[in-house]
Order: structure tokens, then sequence, then C-alpha cells
């Protein structure tokens, strides 16, 4: 359960100074000047500048600023404080007044239509500034016009204190370090019009190159320019500093990593806190950690005396005397601890570190809204053309799951700073912010206002909704899912529709290269598909003496799939797309000529990914035809047809398969566990031999050899979390011998068990060959059913099944 809430937000159709009644009427504002009451810059920061240049750029009208209130009537935007008020006459003070009382940085909202008069007062210089975004986010502007469609009257404050995102400005990202300063301070008022208050910051040096050929400014002098920026809106600067060096117990080495912080923090303008991981990267253990954060912060203090240190308990193969040791100085509250920060690879629930910390420690969340796979909060059954195309970090609107991941496990700490990796994940940025703010927000509320502000009030709801499809687009299997074709016509109909200036959008364009790259893939996985179908069909009336010709007519089939390629105008559309999101926010969507890194945000590169079994059947037809008898031909051809044959009365099961998800045993439900820390998800990759990280998933693995295409997906779960798969209906007198499929990107020990505790195999070192086989103990099965179990050792990253045949003798 939520704490009772702090806000409270009253929407009304009119509000009179009079008390008369009046119907809710769009309000003028085409003509109207600010009038502001705050005299002190400190306060006032930048918020007046911010209405006039974003109204401007939108209207071309510039709004004048008065000093005085005018004596005659006149159409005004008023900004006020709340402690200055009474600066107002008693007509506007007793309207206002009849809102309900807000908090810290909340703001109330009036407009007054028979005056054409629209009043923002804030409870404090946030407050101002985000009522402000409000209203700019219910103005309907267009060349010449501002209008307001309905009278509002609004009170509403924060329910979380930190409300913010990461902007790390170093190579790994897929569009930040590319931005200019000019566009960091673009961003960062973007955001903060949505109710950010934290932005969160990198250090030149982290696990990533020191600089890219896209930097318009060295990583030292940029984080300055970020900082300055934050501090003229007066949001909060947080920097992500992870521990990088070899060691932090030798007084030398403790010497330099303390010299280098000093460079950082002396030139900062502004740091509120640093956010320190335990792990990924800098592993180091909890006693050495928190000796060190204490010289840390001792030098953090000297610049920034009210700068607190905070530390997750991110680590990979974590342990229980880690978390024990770990938890033990977390709770000596010590005078430099900010608090506890929970996000991607931790291994303990939120709910589990609330309980472990005492109540006067805070947590932050850190949620990875970036990535869509082998993440904190993964797509939910993402079909696997989807992930070998769209890649970990492709565009991904995903509104509605942010607001039931935020929602899930909000209540446990104080707020979030998201982590994000470039501007794939723009749209949940603000959908996490509009949450942090009030989680019983309906989405579609803020993507009205989004689309609003950032596309045009002619396309509030075709863009919102056109936003929901997207995310729709993803659910379910994409070779049935017809509506990814339909969401295309929506975005193709407001293609058509909209202006130069909208096309040249970059949040527009983003939707659009989703839109058509989502039907180019589905269209394709049929296509592929149907050719891989005919070429088995081929293959399955080869009979002797036909083989090699067999091979030859089934190669030339799927062959097709590069040689008679389809809807090429879609592709060509994706490729513009992207060149022109590259030049406008350096969003990095291809390897070659956009500079991205592998593996972050390149999915353009993806595009013609092979969506069937070719390149496993291809590599089987070579192998045959080096084969010099034409019955070992046959008799291997059969074996390739008929792979996942479990014969008469036996059982076969891809978990990566949705048919075959209902034999996995759930744990909690995706709405309380979305991070899968307490029950099974789906996994993707194969896996190679001395490679931690794959940034593809494709069919290769083990030593390098191409493997087929269902490996590439499978069940799986974390840490040691135990995976549980059910059969029923076994013949209780029969014999069985089990074939299991070990693939995925993790290399654990597992040990598998019933779960009734009879042993199937003991720990077995995964990764090194995907099949194994074992007899099948027969008091396994005594009454026709039976729960595997796996389990991983301590440390371990999670347990993965992929393939089962239960072949009965």
């Amino acid at each position: 359960m939520r704490p009772f809430p702090q806000f409270v937000i009253i929407i009304l159709s009119c509000i009179l100074l009079n008390n008369q009644k009046c119907h809710a009427q769009a309000i003028d504002l085409s003509k109207a000047q600010i009038f502001n009451t705050v005299s002190d810059k400190n306060v006032q920061l930048r918020t007046v500048e911010i209405l006039q240049q974003e109204v401007e750029k939108r209207s071309g009208i510039k709004m004048s600023s008065l000093k005085t209130l005018p004596k005659k009537p006149a159409s005004l935007i008023i900004l006020a404080m709340e402690n200055d008020f009474s600066k107002l006459p008693q007509n506007y003070r007793s309207a206002v007044n009849r809102l309900p009382q807000i908090q810290k940085e909340g703001f109330k909202l009036l407009a007054l239509p028979e005056s054409n008069t629209v009043l923002v007062v804030g409870k404090d210089a946030r407050g101002l500034l985000y009522g402000t975004g409000r209203l700019l986010r219910n103005l309907e502007i267009a060349k010449g016009s501002i209008r307001l469609k309905s009278a509002l009257a609004l009170a509403t404050s924060p329910r979380y204190p930190i409300r913010g995102h990461q902007l790390g400005y170093r190579p790994k990202t897929n569009a930040y370090d590319a931005f200019t300063v000019a566009q960091f301070d673009q961003y960062i008022r973007d955001l903060a019009l949505f109710g950010a208050n934290h932005i969160e910051i990198m250090p030149p040096r982290t696990d990533d190159d020191f600089t890219s050929p896209h930097m318009k400014l060295p990583a030292i002098k940029m984080i300055v320019e970020q900082s300055r920026i934050c501090k003229e809106y007066g949001l909060d600067v947080s920097m992500w500093y992870p521990n990088l060096g070899k060691d932090y117990v030798h007084p030398d080495s403790i010497r330099n990593e303390l010299k280098e912080r000093e460079e950082i923090f002396s030139i900062l303008p502004k740091l509120d806190a640093v956010f320190v991981p335990a792990g990924d990267p800098g592993d180091l253990e909890p006693d050495v950690l928190f000796a060190w954060l204490e010289k840390e912060a001792e030098l953090l203090k000297k610049y920034h005396p009210n700068a607190k240190i905070w530390v997750s308990p991110q680590v990979f193969r974590p342990t229980q005397k880690w978390f024990d040791t770990f938890f033990g100085h977390v709770n000596k509250e010590y005078p430099w601890f900010g608090g506890v920060v929970f996000g991607p690879w931790i291994k303990l629930p939120v709910a589990k570190i609330r309980e472990l910390v005492k109540p006067s420690i805070p947590i932050r969340h850190y949620p990875d809204i970036t990535h869509n796979y082998s993440s904190q909060y993964p797509v939910p059954h993402w079909d696997l053309a989807f992930a070998m195309t769209s890649g970990r970090e492709s565009i991904n609107p995903r509104p509605n799951d942010e607001k039931a991941i935020h929602n899930a496990l909000d209540q446990y700490g104080i707020g979030s700073i998201s982590y994000s990796e470039g501007t794939n994940d723009d749209v949940n940025k603000f959908v996490w912010s509009d949450q942090d703010w009030d989680p019983e927000r309906p989405v579609i509320e803020t993507l009205r206002e989004y689309a609003r502000l950032f596309i045009g009030p002619d396309f509030t709801e075709s863009f919102a909704q056109g936003l929901l499809a997207l995310e729709r687009n993803w659910k379910g299997e994409l070779l049935t899912n017809e509506s990814i074709d339909r969401t295309l016509v929506q975005w193709q109909q407001m293609e058509k529709q909209a202006p130069l200036k909208v096309l040249q959008n970059a949040r527009f364009q983003m939707g659009l290269i989703r839109a058509y790259f989502d039907s180019y893939t589905h269209r394709r996985l049929i296509y592929e598909t149907a050719l891989e179908q005919e070429a088995k069909e081929i293959l399955e009336n080869a009979k002797s003496g036909t083989t090699l010709e067999s091979i030859s007519k089934a190669k030339l089939i799927l062959e097709k799939a590069w040689t008679k390629t389809i809807l090429p105008d879609y592709q060509a559309k994706c490729h513009a797309l992207a060149d022109s999101l590259y030049k406008s926010i350096g969003a990095q969507l291809t390897m070659k000529k956009h500079g991205a890194m592998s593996g972050r945000g390149n999915f353009i590169d993806l595009i013609n990914m092979p969506l069937n079994d070719s390149p496993w059947l291809l590599d089987q037809f070579e192998k045959m035809e080096k084969m010099s008898s034409e019955q070992d031909r046959l008799t291997y051809l059969q074996t390739i047809l008929h792979r996942t044959d479990p014969g008469p009365g036996g059982f076969y099961d891809h978990f990566g398969d949705p048919e075959s998800w209902y034999r996995v045993v759930p744990g909690q439900p995706w709405e309380k566990d979305p991070g899968s820390l307490l029950s099974p998800r789906i996994g993707f990759g194969v896996g190679l031999v001395g490679e931690e990280w794959v940034d593809e998933i494709k069919a290769t693995g083990f030593k390098g050899q191409v493997t087929p295409r269902v490996w590439m997906k499978q069940a799986k779960t974390l840490y040691d979390q135990p995976l549980k798969i059910h059969y029923d209906d076994l013949d209780p007198e029969a014999s069985y011998t089990i074939r299991i499929a070990y693939t995925g990107r993790f290399r654990s020990r597992m040990k598998m068990t019933t779960d009734d505790g009879v042993l199937i195999h003991d720990f077995i070192k995964t990764g090194e060959k995907p099949i194994y086989e074992f007899e099948l103990p027969k008091v396994a099965i005594k009454k026709g059913k039976v729960t595997f179990v796996w389990s991983c050792g301590e440390g371990e990253r999670g347990s993965q099944v992929t393939e089962i045949w239960l072949i009965r003798k």
C-alpha cells in the first residue's frame, strides 16, 4: 500500500471570481502578457525565459513581461510565489485560495476564462517552474495562436522528492555523446517541464572509451556545462561515479583516485549527490568499499558541503556474506551516507532491502528504462524476431509497461533517477517523471501532453495513440500480430498530414521509424517462414539419389530471403530516417555510417538479420555435401528435419516458445515482480565460450558454430532463484531418457532435481556444450507427473533451460 498522497489534483469546469455559473471555454492567450511577482532572481531563475522562449518558438509570438499589473483589463499569465501572493488583487487571491493546499515543489494552476487570465502559483522556485511546465503542456500553440482549450483549475504536489534521469556524456551512449551544450540545455529543460528535479551526469573516466568522434567538447568540459545548466534551472545534480581503480587499499592508489576526484568535484558549479555502484563496474568487498567511500566523502564535502554519497548493492556474483557486510555498513548511518540505490543486477528485491535497512535510510530507484532484454525490466515474452532485429537498445516507447513497473515498486523508495543510454528511451523518461509526480495519473494524459508540447496540438491524440500502438506491436507473437500493419497505417496517415516542421521533428521521426521497422520485420518474418517451409517440403521428398539435387533446390529457396527481398521502400525509409535522426540529435542507429557502438542502439544494422532457420540449415547442407555416402546424407537429412521429434509417447518443448511456457511454474505475476527477481523470465542469446557478453542475438554459439534458431531463446531465472518446469500425463510404468539443451548468456553451475528431491544431475558448468542426456529415475515419475527444478550455486548469475526431450524407451 502506498503512503497517503501528499498531493491533490482537482480539475474543475470553471471557477468564477463572482461565483456565477459559466461554461468551459477556450481561453485565447495570443495577446497575453506575463506579470511576474517574483523579484528574487535566485527564485525566478529561468522560468519566465522558458515560458517566453517555448511559446515564441512554436507561435512566433514574443510575450512581453510586465513590471506592474495593468489598470485596464488585459490578457495575462501571472507567475507568483505562494509566500508573496499578497501582491495580487483580492479577486485573484480568493480564486486561487479555493484550491487545495500544496506542498514542497507543488503549484496551483488556475485559468479564468472571462478575463483571459491564467495564474501559476508555486510553493517555491521549483513549484513555479513545474507549474509553468504544466501550463505549457496544456497550451495549444500554433503559428500566431496561443489557446488553452478549456478552463483549468488544479493544485498538485509531487508524491516523491527525487525525480530524475541519467544523461551520461560518454561514447557508449547512443546519442548523448553527440549533444551540443545547447541540446543538453533544451533536453534538461524538456525534462524539467515534466517535473524532473535531478539530472545525473558521469565523470570523464567510466567503463568506456575516454572520448568519441561525436563529442563536441571534451567530457571534462561538458560535465561542467551540464552542472551549470542544472544550477540555472534550479535542479539537483547527481554523479554516477564507479570505482575503476585496481586497488582501494594501498595509500598510493587511494591518493591517485582522490586526486582524480578532486579534479572533478572542484570544477563542478553544483553537485548534490554521488552515486557509487558496488559493482558493474567496480567490484569491491563491502569493508574496502565503505572505507574508501569515507575518504571520498571527506573530499566531496570540501567542495560541495551538503552532497551525500549513495551506494547500490550491485554485484554480479553475490553471496550472503557480501550482503550481510554491506547492509551492516549501511545501517551504521554514516553522516556522509545518502541512501541505498536499487538498480540493475541487484539480487535482492527492493521490498527485502526496505526490510533490511533502517526506516530512516532512504532508497532511491535506478530503473533501467533504456534496454529491451538482458536488463532489469526486459520486454516480457518478447518475440525472438524483434529481439534479433530491434536489439537491446532500440527506440522503445513502453508507456504502459513503465507505469506498471513504477507502480509495482515505487512505495519502497523516495523516487528515482532513471538509467538511460540515450534518446531511444525518450518517451519512457517523461512517463516515469510524471509517475514519480503522481502514480495515479493515466499514461494517456502524459502522452497527450507530450504530443501537444513536442509535436503540436493537431497531433495530440493521433501521436499519443500512435505511441501506445508501437508498444502493442511488441506484445505477443510477431508472426500472428496483425495489429502491426494497422499501426503503420496510423503513422503513415500522420506522415501524410504532417507539415515539414513535424516531419523533421526528431521525436516524430523516432516513432515513424519504429512503425516502418516493425512492419518490415513482421512482413519479412512471414516471408522467410514461408521460404523455410517450402525448402523443408522439398527436403522431405528427397529420395535416394536425389539428396544433392534437393539440397541445391532448398538452398535457392532459402537464399531468396536476400536475393529477392521484399519491401525495399520500407527499408529505404528506415535508413533515411536514421540519417535524419543522426543529423538532428546525433542518434547513432548504425555503426558504419553513424558511428554507433556495437549493441548500443545500432538496430538499423540488424534490419535484415535472418529470421528463419536458414543459417543453421545452410550450415548443415554444407556438411551433407561433403559426405561421400548417399545413405549417410539421407540419414543426416532426416535427423535435421526431425531434430525436435521425441519419438512415440515422448514429449518435446522449447521454452522460448509461448506454446511451451505453460509448463514453466510461475512465480509472482509480472505486475508485482517486473524485474523477475522471484519469477522466471525469457532470456536471449546462445552463448559463446570465453565471451561474457555478446552484442547481437544470432545463431552462433559455444565455440563459434552455427546453431538452431531456437537456441537463441530460453526460460531462465536470476541468481539462485529456482527454475521449475512441470510435466504430467507421463507413463509411470515407462522408462524415459531426458535430453536437455542448455543455452543462453549465463554459464552457470546448475543442479537439476525434482521438487521432491530426486537428483537428475549434480552441478554442471554450462556453456561448454549445448546438449546433455540423462536417464530419468523411475521414482521421479511414479505418479505420472514430475516437476523438474534447476538451481545454481551461490554467486552464480542464474539458471537457463532451452529445450527438453522426454524420450520414451
